[in-house]
């Protein structure tokens, strides 16, 4: 097992102890430090992905953008070359359940946007170290997404999934803002 899938297991394994009063209580605070955030204020298009536990709940986040007038638009992972796009979502009957009961935006219902467009994107991850640097889930599909994207990065997270290292790779790219339910971390990327 390499120290990267360990640390997936050691994170997923503290965050299913967390209660579901608890997940819903931090999920709210982080959505609501989110809101007062500047990055968020100015963004008029937001990339944000459907959340599934373990995962910071982002369908207050997604609902509370529609209210604010925001556009938003939701990952769509292509298996076959690894690419991720984003794509236009106005309803969450535009999504449907794809591998690993991921939620992404059904094509035929939904625009595809260009990346320079989004304003800003919240990525998602198992583990962040406190210089950005995050765990995903394995498919490198947001390093790979983010190594030609200039927006604004953040990421969202419970205290629990703050951790002090993680193996870098070449092609690992940072996020440049964490909010967790206790603090706002600001990266030195």
């Amino acid at each position: 097992m390499t120290d990267k899938n360990k640390i997936r297991k050691q994170v997923k394994e503290t965050l299913s102890t967390l209660s579901r009063p608890l997940y819903e209580d931090y999920s709210y605070k982080i959505a609501r430090t989110l809101f007062a955030d500047d990055d968020w204020k100015k963004a008029k298009i937001i990339g944000i992905y459907v959340s599934r536990q373990p995962e910071v709940d982002t369908y207050q986040i997604i609902r509370k953008a529609w209210e604010q007038g925001k556009q938003v638009v939701i990952p769509r992972c292509s298996p076959t070359d690894k690419r991720l796009s984003f794509r236009t979502l106005t309803e969450f009957s535009q999504l449907e359940s794809v591998y690993y009961g991921l939620l992404e935006p059904i094509e035929e219902m939904t625009a595809e946007i260009n990346a320079e467009m989004i304003d800003l994107i919240i990525v998602p991850g198992l583990g962040y170290t406190r210089s950005g640097y995050r765990l995903g889930f394995g498919g490198g599909y947001y390093d790979r997404f983010l190594a030609n994207y200039s927006g604004k990065t953040l990421s969202l997270a419970f205290n629990q999934q703050i951790i002090s290292h993680l193996p870098i790779e070449d092609h690992d790219i940072p996020v440049s803002k964490i909010i967790t339910n206790g603090e706002v971390i600001i990266t030195k990327c």
